[in-house]
């Protein structure tokens, strides 16, 4: 059998699929996740419920949403799985979170998501973090250095800044290919992601935030006077106590929150 089967499904490329596959590892993750009865708990890209069992095994019941149609329909025909799951089938990054809140509960979301979408689709769930407990992703072991990096190093950038304003991360187990069925070509690493209490986060638009972040980070060896020339003179970088001469990396996250706050006041 192709090693791209697994279970009986073969993966599909354009759904990023690498299936779980290492009881150890499911272990480690199901541990991290904690998950209990009381729990409102929300899988993405369930897969072939490798994680998804032993979840459910533990809470009794759990959402989860499924783009591939042929494995939504398998988990709502599965022996074990189907009275356990609510089983929503669609695109995660079009998906209304905030629709899964019940009355004075926080949502647990997990999963291993596609690689070849992983962070416009953190950007969608970081605009739901005020209904989040807690969130634990498998992810790219290179995408999860960027989103815990600090100022100072190579991997500090736009992810970094942004994840981190929204939430606490965490590194919490590393996952090698061998894992997977078929085996991706990198190795991966699941992130524990903590929300930060709203009065923690105190950039006045986001947007504004990540566009500071995006001209900042858009050419990483230039230096701010000219990476944030299109926002900003030098003079008012100066003006916020910050050297125009660094360069993005150098920034702590709270600068890239004052000068998104200055630009904004600048605006209105």
């Amino acid at each position: 059998m192709s090693d791209k089967v697994h279970l009986g499904h073969r993966a599909r490329k354009r759904f990023g699929q690498n299936f779980l596959n290492d009881a150890m590892i499911i272990d480690k993750i199901v541990t991290a996740i904690d998950p209990k009865p009381q729990d409102n708990l929300v899988e993405i890209g369930p897969g072939l419920g490798a994680i998804t069992e032993p979840v459910a095994a533990l809470s009794g019941h759990l959402t989860v949403v499924e783009l591939d149609m042929d494995l939504a329909e398998r988990l709502t025909q599965h022996p074990f799985l189907a009275s356990k799951l609510t089983v929503h089938q669609g695109d995660a990054m079009k998906f209304d979170f905030s629709s899964l809140i019940k009355e004075g509960e926080k949502l647990k979301i997990f999963g291993n998501l596609p690689y070849n979408v992983s962070t416009p689709l953190l950007f969608h769930l970081f605009e739901f973090v005020d209904n989040v407990e807690h969130m634990h992703f498998m992810l790219q072991k290179e995408v999860v250095n960027r989103m815990v990096a600090s100022p100072g190093s190579k991997a500090f950038g736009r992810l970094s800044v942004m994840t981190q304003y929204y939430c606490y991360a965490m590194p919490v187990i590393e996952v090698p290919p061998t894992c997977f069925k078929p085996a991706p070509k990198v190795d991966s690493a699941v992130v524990r992601l903590m929300p930060k209490p709203a009065e923690q986060r105190s950039a006045k638009c986001t947007k504004l935030l990540n566009t500071v972040c995006l001209e900042a980070f858009n050419q990483r060896r230039k230096t701010l006077r000219n990476s944030l020339s299109n926002l900003l003179t030098e003079a008012e970088i100066a003006g916020l106590g910050i050297d125009a001469g660094l360069r993005a990396e150098n920034l702590s996250l709270n600068q890239f929150i004052e000068i998104a706050n200055f630009i904004y006041d600048k605006q209105h």
